[in-house]
């Protein structure tokens, strides 16, 4: 049999080395280093190419695609969103990611994103909350403790240095299980039986719930000043979280607003409603906290560059490692015209 190329390898990382690579980094220095790589990008916003995901809707859940590029570097995630899902025991979200050379449009690298995706939501979540939460924020109530809470609440302990972290969850077993991962590392757990009181004491609110619906996590009234909120769970039409008062006693920061006026918080409110880009305040050319009262709400739904980051930082991170294997991707036949003859000769 005839072994292929170097032309035809395609590095892959598999969930096992995901999780390989996560503990040689450490969880922790991994989401520091993707909230570095995800504002870098930021920071030059304007070079990449922007578009609303292409989004497959059904009664059940969303298949999207995520495409970007950077004029260097092509990357697009493939992620579903099926909150059915858990009660038949899969994972709601779903995802794989590759990115490819511009210049020859041959891939670089495939990947699990699966995890990746939880990470990155993370480290993007704590990297805005580093720009806009009240300074000195210690504590978050984290309301909605499924498969992304753990990674929420770390994040936060690694980039702004959250200590406490006080959950809700309609699901008692759901809100156990994030406790029981978050004991002993370094972060001080209060299981609260609802929303109101999980908010009691917390400068950073975060919602993240599944249902594809929509639903008010959250009421006007629950909502004090000064605060900063990060909704995380809305990321596609019919699915909110927060009543539309907290909108407009709200400054809003948003990651690309042709995508989230349509799949964020925003989608309540009128198609004019003032909302600030995230990368202008990244790139210091807008304001992003400026007084103690204000209440800052980062309407996130996921973007690609932010998936394009994670991307350029896992491609990096696995050079001279064993954290990948290599697949047989490409044909890559002796003349480049005469593909036919490779499958040909295959016979043989």
């Amino acid at each position: 049999m005839t072994q292929p190329s170097d032309k035809a390898l395609v590095p892959f990382v598999s969930v096992d080395n995901m999780m390989r690579l996560i503990h040689h980094v450490g969880i922790e220095d991994m989401m520091r280093d993707l909230a570095d790589y995800i504002e870098a990008d930021f920071k030059r916003w304007e070079l990449f190419d922007k578009t609303p995901r292409v989004a497959s809707h059904s009664d059940v859940g969303v298949i999207e695609l995520m495409p970007t590029s950077d004029g260097e570097a092509y990357g697009f995630k493939y992620v579903n969103g099926h909150p059915k899902n858990t009660s038949e025991g899969l994972q709601t979200v779903t995802a794989f990611g590759l990115l490819a050379d511009v210049y020859t449009g041959y891939p670089v690298l495939l990947t699990e994103m699966t995890i990746l995706t939880a990470l990155r939501t993370a480290a993007t979540s704590a990297m805005v909350a580093k720009h806009l939460a009240p300074k000195g924020a210690d504590t978050m109530a984290m309301i909605g403790n499924g498969a992304q809470s753990e990674f929420q609440t770390l994040a936060m302990k690694a980039i702004i240095g959250l200590k406490a972290v006080r959950l809700y969850d309609k699901d008692p077993a759901a809100t156990e299980k994030c406790a029981q991962n978050l004991a002993g590392l370094g972060i001080d757990v209060t299981i609260c039986k609802t929303p109101e009181e999980a908010i009691e004491g917390a400068q950073i609110l975060t919602t993240c719930t599944a249902d594809k619906q929509y639903a008010t996590i959250l009421t006007d009234n629950m909502v004090g000043s000064g605060v900063h909120i990060n909704a995380i769970g809305g990321d596609c039409p019919g699915k909110t979280e927060l009543a539309p008062g907290i909108l407009n006693r709200s400054d809003v920061f948003v990651e690309y607003p042709p995508q989230t006026r349509v799949e964020g918080e925003i989608q309540q409110m009128p198609e004019d409603f003032a909302v600030t880009e995230l990368w202008e305040v990244i790139s210091g050319h807008k304001p992003g906290r400026t007084g103690d009262r204000q209440i800052t709400l980062f309407d996130s739904v996921g973007f690609a560059i932010e998936d394009f980051s994670a991307l350029r930082y896992i491609r990096d991170r696995i050079k001279d490692t064993d954290y990948f294997i290599d697949l047989d991707m490409l044909a890559d036949p002796d003349d480049p015209r005469d593909l036919f003859g490779m499958v040909q000769r295959a016979k043989a």
